[in-house]
Formats: structure tokens, C-alpha cells, sequence
């Protein structure tokens, strides 16, 4: 006997369920599989540069820290013995030539404010 089935009016066959392949050239999809496996090489080479510079660059900053620390280790050296490092006192001139350019830079501003003010 048959096993088909009338439903709906419409004969079913048994047999395979689901999406059926389409009929592909063999050739177009191995190209498209060579194709995509290059790209992916290609990815994944740029993301491999990329995470190798991100660690150079790590690297180059924390010997920069490395060195910045050993020179204040340095400093705190010499200062434990009672003296102020040159670099120091560079630093605190600098500093304070710094804020006092600043204020003079403050006071002329708010003279000129106070001068356009009084001046209707």
C-alpha cells in the first residue's frame, strides 16, 4: 500500500522533513570557503599586531615607571641623609616662580576688570 497522505487535499510523501540543500555549484562554495578562510587569516593577523603593540607600548610605560621610581628611591636616599637633591630644589623654584607668575598674572587681569568697571 502507499504511504501517502491526503491532507488538506494535498498529497504528502514521506520522507526527508525540513529545508532541502540547494543545488550549489561545488566549486563557487569552495571558493567561498577559501574565501572566507582568508579573510579570518586576515583578522585574525590584525588582531595579533594589535595585541602585540598594546603590550610594547605596557611595556615601554612601565620601565618609564620603573626608572621614574628607582630615581625617586634616589631621591629619598639623599634626603635621608639630610640633604636636598638639586633636582628638588629645582623643582620647588619652579614651582614657586610658577604661582607667583600666576598671581601677578591674576592681579593685572582683576586690575584691568577694575578699571573697565570704574570707566563707564
Amino acid at each position: 500500500m502507499d504511504d501517502s497522505k491526503v491532507v488538506g487535499g494535498k498529497v504528502k510523501k514521506p520522507g526527508k522533513r525540513g529545508r532541502k540543500p540547494a543545488k550549489i555549484d561545488l566549486k563557487a562554495k569552495l571558493e567561498r570557503s577559501r574565501q572566507s578562510a582568508r579573510e579570518c587569516r586576515a583578522r585574525k593577523k590584525l588582531r595579533y599586531q594589535y595585541l602585540e603593540e598594546l603590550v610594547s607600548s605596557r611595556e615601554r610605560a612601565i620601565c618609564a615607571l620603573r626608572e621614574e621610581l628607582e630615581m625617586y628611591k634616589q631621591w629619598c636616599m639623599v634626603m635621608d641623609q639630610g640633604k636636598i637633591p638639586s633636582e628638588i630644589k629645582a623643582l620647588l623654584t619652579g614651582e614657586e616662580q610658577g604661582k607667583t607668575q600666576q598671581n601677578s598674572t591674576k592681579l593685572t587681569k582683576a586690575g584691568k576688570t577694575e578699571a573697565n568697571s570704574s570707566n563707564p
